[in-house]
């Protein structure tokens, strides 16, 4: 196990029980260098949104909790969110909500000359998921090409 996911772990150990007592979704945990700063990032959410003061109340008891436990070693900045619409599917839980909704795929190599692909998403399974296209083609990826998936989503 890397020291991101060891962190990632303990984090998620960590802010479980916050979560569920104030009956919110862990949407994801990620530690993550951007420039020269570590950020250790919570994504929140529940059913009619997540607000600031929710946020807040996580934030302010998770690091009082990191504090006490002290297992980071680097110097990192704590951001408790909502998970935004571009979130990416990752867990179980987001691919089953997300079964009949259009999504987005960017694959790590092109696949038939692209490594951009939209379309319903109609299966998944730990080894693969199956998106219709609009022409009607029906396409499975291997999970481990897929760089990222999300919901689709127009403006």
């Amino acid at each position: 196990m890397s020291k991101r996911e060891e962190y990632e772990s303990k984090t998620e150990a960590l802010v479980m029980p916050l979560i569920e007592q104030n009956h919110f979704e862990l949407v994801d945990v990620e530690y993550v260098k951007e420039g020269s700063n570590w950020y250790l990032r919570v994504y929140i959410d529940k059913e009619n949104g997540i607000n600031v003061d929710d946020c807040e109340l996580i934030s302010r008891a998770l690091s009082d909790l990191l504090d006490e436990h002290d297992y980071i070693d680097d110097a990192y900045i704590l951001e408790v969110s909502s998970p935004g619409l571009g979130r990416p599917l990752k867990k179980e839980k987001d691919f089953k909500r997300s079964i009949g909704q259009e999504v987005e795929i960017k694959l790590y190599k092109a696949k038939d000359g692209s490594k951009d692909y939209k379309g319903i998403l109609n299966a998944y399974d730990d080894d693969t998921v199956t998106i219709e296209e609009e022409e009607g083609n029906e396409i499975i990826f291997a999970r481990n090409e897929i760089a990222l998936i999300r919901l689709a989503f127009d403006f």
